[in-house]
């Protein structure tokens, strides 16, 4: 049956698919993307870190909950059908996405604030977690023998052009706006969570026109669907070994590579490397661009060579190289390394001004900018503030200028400052060359990994027990990645060294995709089955 079906037939059902999928991971992603800002909305004004590393926490619990929702959607799938359960997780998916953005911040609600998202977030976890394995089984079930590897592969586009189109609405409306009205309470990060309404709409009218996965069809008409899909995938231990198998063996080293390559690496760049808001978009959206290709590539490959290798050498590359890799950024972007000519021309200090907080008439901020431009085109940005607390309250009538030494009465040791850099076109493309190397690793493991789980098992409980460790996998092992590899770093600071070591974070993707590979190596099998119509 599969070798018959023709390919207008599995266009249809590849974009159909895609579409839905790729819309739900763009609802998934926009949140990590302003992450942020989201931590400066929802939690106190002067959280500092604590508010991100929250954000971070709720942005991961979205990852946590997903292999719940692989079990309650997964067994829903094999009962009553593919279709049908990936067009539910998509409105419940839109729905969560659209509210997050209705939200109002803590300044209006409270704590109220992060109880609602972080309640969506998990309705999002949810409804992802019963996505993929559905769209994923319903293409690979449409496949023709032979192409597996290379149809499910344009499933496996869809995270990463999620993520693209999360980046290209996001850099679209914040240059439009500007910074200060983008991040407002009810500034424009609000409008890519609006967007996704119409998105879904349009994705649940394609989705109604799809008909049913044949083999489901083929094994309902004979009355052959599981009664107990939970209880057949993890209560019989053959299963249930291909189950372990499939998340430690591969899924678990393919999650913290994706999830390094494409969120902690951006992270990265803004947080550490202090590249400026838009270029560190840019960067991420050329060499997504450039690497998605890869992911057809290694998918049609793996239809000729075997799934195994392609997987394992992808994440011993990401092994071997990200230390260094990441090592580079910082070489590249860090002022101390540079031995361009500063140009003096375009290179100035603007003069102090003084500002009163708005509620605490005591306090007083001394800013200053300056900047330091480089012959190579590259722009250092430096913004430097004291904090002085006044003996008194300013009311408004005395001009700062008149404010004199004696009615200081603290003055903060020690300055904050903020840098933002903007690269020259050199530097800039290393960066984008950096990126790109670390997405073609994404591509080699996950490529490839949509056929590989669907083959591990039968067609009457595939889409429980595939769901399962790919969201296992991916969901905590992989979704983690940017929390703990941000609360590793932290643990590293000491009054000594209080940046801490800025690469420790990485050792928690080596180490997993380490393990992974090894037992990969030892269990996994090159053998790619032919007839999934079991």
């Amino acid at each position: 049956m599969n070798g018959t079906k023709q390919p207008s037939n599995i266009a249809f059902v590849i974009g159909a698919s895609s579409v839905g999928t790729l819309i739900e991971w763009y609802d998934f992603y926009i949140f990590g993307m302003l992450a942020t800002i989201l931590s400066k909305q929802f939690f106190p004004a002067d959280a500092g870190t604590a508010a991100l590393l929250s954000t971070l926490a709720i942005f991961a619990a979205g990852f946590i909950v997903r292999p719940f929702g692989a079990l309650v959607f997964g067994r829903l799938g094999d009962l009553i059908g593919r279709k049908h359960t990936f067009l539910l997780t998509l409105i419940i998916m839109g729905g969560s996405t659209f509210a997050i953005g209705l939200v109002p911040g803590f300044k209006t609600i409270g704590w109220l604030a992060p109880i609602l998202v972080l309640i969506l977030r998990l309705l999002q976890g949810l409804a992802l977690g019963g996505e993929y394995g559905g769209a994923a089984t319903y293409v690979a079930e449409h496949a023709p023998a032979g192409q597996r590897g290379f149809w499910t592969s344009w499933i496996q586009t869809t995270a990463t052009l999620g993520l693209f189109l999360a980046l290209g609405i996001i850099i679209l409306i914040r240059t439009n706006q500007g910074v200060e009205q983008f991040s407002a309470e009810w500034g424009g990060w609000r409008y890519p969570f609006w967007i996704s309404i119409i998105l879904v709409g349009v994705s649940v009218l394609i989705r109604m026109k799809m008909s049913e996965s044949p083999m489901f069809t083929k094994l309902k008409a004979e009355g052959k669907t599981s009664t107990n899909p939970l209880k057949e995938s993890f209560g019989h231990k053959a299963n249930f070994k291909m189950v372990l198998l499939a998340l430690f063996g591969a899924v678990m080293g393919q999650g913290v590579v994706w999830y390094t390559g494409q969120f902690y690496a951006q992270s990265f760049i803004e947080t550490v490397c202090k590249i400026d808001f838009i270029q560190s978009r840019n960067i991420m959206l050329i060499a997504i661009l450039m690497a998605t290709p890869c992911f057809v590539l290694f998918g049609w490959l793996s239809d000729k060579i075997g799934r195994k290798w392609i997987m394992l050498i992808g994440m011993l590359a990401a092994v071997l190289t990200y230390r260094p890799i990441y090592q580079e950024f910082i070489n590249i972007t860090s002022a101390s390394n540079r031995t361009q000519i500063v140009d003096l021309r375009l290179t100035n200090t603007i003069t102090a001004f003084p500002i009163i907080d708005a509620k605490d008439k005591t306090k007083l901020y001394i800013k200053q900018q300056s900047d330091t431009t480089y012959l190579d085109g590259s722009v250092f940005k430096y913004f430097k503030t004291d904090t002085m607390i006044l003996i008194a309250p300013v009311d408004g009538t005395r001009p700062l200028t008149l404010i004199n030494p004696e009615m200081i009465k603290y003055k903060s040791p020690k300055p904050n400052v903020v840098v933002e850099k903007t690269m020259g076109r050199s530097a800039y493309w290393d960066m984008i060359w950096l990126v790109f190397i670390q997405i073609v690793y994404v591509t080699m493991v996950y490529g490839p990994i949509a056929a590989f789980l669907v083959e591990m098992f039968p067609t009457k409980i595939r889409y429980t027990s595939m769901s399962l460790p790919y969201h296992i996998g991916n969901g905590v092992f992989g979704g983690l990645v940017p929390f703990l590899g941000t609360l590793i770093v932290e643990f590293t600071k000491s009054p000594a060294h209080p940046n801490g070591d800025v690469l420790a974070g990485l050792w928690y993707p080596i180490a997993i995709a380490a393990v992974c590979f090894v037992i990969g190596v030892i269990y996994l099998q090159n053998k790619i089955d032919k007839d999934v119509m079991d």
